[in-house]
């Protein structure tokens, strides 16, 4: 597996130049700090990237009034954007002005596409060689199972990104640009489908209104759509699907995604048309064409989107009890999204029919699943459901002026990375945001990834210790 990889030799650093000599010294220091776990760099990176966005939109040119936003509006912005979850303090629109667009239009592209994509991309246009420890947190931050080939996916997911987000700005384009202008109606349409593709939620127009006034508007609708799903099926199933172009020849997890995707989107549709259907504040004035078109965008948001056509804080009260379990599931795998994601759900699917069975594996496709994939599935939603629970039983002290159903779903939005609320994030106290604020960053980095940062090393010796088995009593 590693026998194409060779160390970088001395030469070729020596003739590095100096930012690449010192690159290499900085990752060598963080190297010896956190060990050799990529999860350290991972969550750090985040961390530091969050920081400093939030400094930058502090300073007063990033305030549409010249006064400088508070700080800590600016590191709960800064964090939504960089964990493209999309919750808001602050009237994006309106109250940052072009350069804070263009900050937070940054951050997003960053936080979809991790901060390891953009930084391996920048070491090898100056020249630096990866080393097997960069290669490891590349393996880790794509979720990739080897460190074969690890560069050059880095370099496709990147064109492949920009060149969805650049195809999406044009659609946008065909319809801001007469409302805007060709400038502003230009940057409204790049800014939105970037916000799109990393399903991140965010946007320009001001009022919070999202894009509730294109809500029979064809053209946005589908574009957004079709932005969110692809970078929610992930870039490895993406891959897949552009490289063999056969549903028979698709490799397991494409095919796992591809079902799972499509039925919770399906499953989402009835829902919200079925409860949705008469309800004067929400798909009630619509015509027949309009609600299954808010429908379908609404399931499709819920997939870690962030974007909403119709008003979240008028649902009935069952739509968003379903909504929230749609929001925590999210997207899939190695994909700008959230969430549990829908391998995990079919994972657990597949667990409770081979139980119910009697069958001693998995077997789906044709193909086996591991049982150590099984655990990890179980151990992955049971950290996000905990932390779910934690935050709603949290916030509903802290905030006991609202209900409790809604301040569910806006937990659920956070550690989903959803974007989506009924309740309104500024309406939140200084401790609900900064509860909001850690719920984000463990949504974007993944409950079980979280759970191992603070793990102590597996001890070895232990494994070579059996203890006799004994039943318990379940069920």
């Amino acid at each position: 597996m590693l026998s194409s990889w060779k160390r970088p030799t001395t030469d070729k650093v020596k003739s590095a130049g100096p930012v690449s000599r010192l690159l290499n010294n900085c990752i060598r220091r963080v190297y010896r700090q956190v060990g050799f776990s990529p999860l350290p760099v991972i969550a750090i990176g985040f961390a530091v990237i969050i920081l400093l966005g939030s400094l930058l939109l502090s300073l007063p040119v990033a305030s549409a009034t010249g006064a400088a936003i508070p700080w800590f509006d600016n590191l709960f912005t800064s964090t939504s954007a960089v964990c493209v979850t999309g919750l808001v303090v602050r009237d994006t629109g309106c109250d940052y002005s072009t350069f804070g667009h263009v900050i937070i239009l940054i951050l997003i592209q960053l936080g979809g596409l991790g901060f390891m994509t953009f930084a391996t991309l920048i070491f090898r246009l100056m020249g630096h060689h990866l080393s097997m420890r960069e290669r490891l947190i590349m393996q880790d931050s794509l979720n990739q199972d080897d460190m074969g080939g690890v560069v050059s996916l880095v370099q496709w997911v990147v064109k492949c990104a920009f060149t969805v987000e650049l195809a999406g700005a044009a659609l946008f384009a065909i319809r801001l640009i007469p409302i805007y202008g060709p400038g502003k109606g230009a940057f409204y349409a790049l800014f939105h489908s970037v916000s799109a593709f990393c399903n991140a939620g965010f946007d320009l127009f001001g009022g919070g209104r999202s894009l509730t006034g294109f809500s029979g508007d064809l053209l946005i609708n589908l574009t957004a759509i079709s932005l969110i799903v692809i970078g929610g099926i992930g870039f490895g199933a993406m891959g897949d699907v552009l490289k063999r172009r056969s549903f028979r020849r698709f490799r397991l997890h494409t095919k796992l995604v591809l079902v799972t995707y499509g039925a919770l989107l399906l499953i989402g549709m009835l829902v919200v048309l079925a409860v949705e259907w008469s309800n004067p504040r929400t798909l009630g004035p619509l015509s027949f064409g309009e609600k299954l078109l808010a429908a379908l965008f609404q399931s499709v948001t819920l997939r870690t989107a962030g974007f909403n056509t119709i008003d979240q804080a008028s649902l009935h009260d069952a739509t968003k009890l379903i909504g929230g379990f749609l929001m925590l599931i999210g997207a899939a795998p190695a994909s700008t999204g959230g969430g549990i994601k829908v391998t995990t759900l079919a994972i657990l699917v597949l667990t409770v029919r081979m139980v119910s069975k009697g069958e001693s594996s998995i077997v789906v496709f044709g193909r086996r699943i591991d049982r150590a994939l099984i655990q990890r599935t179980v151990a992955i939603t049971f950290i996000a459901i905990a932390v779910a629970f934690v935050d709603v039983c949290m916030l509903s002290l802290l905030q006991p002026d609202f209900a409790f159903l809604d301040l569910y779903y806006e937990c659920v939005s956070a550690v989903g990375t959803v974007g989506i609320s009924a309740i309104g994030s500024a309406n939140l106290v200084p401790l609900g945001r900064v509860l909001i604020i850690i719920t984000m960053y463990i949504g974007r980095l993944g409950p079980l990834t979280i759970a191992l940062l603070f793990m102590r090393r597996q001890n070895r010796s232990k494994e070579l210790l059996r203890y006799p088995e004994e039943r318990v009593m379940i069920g």
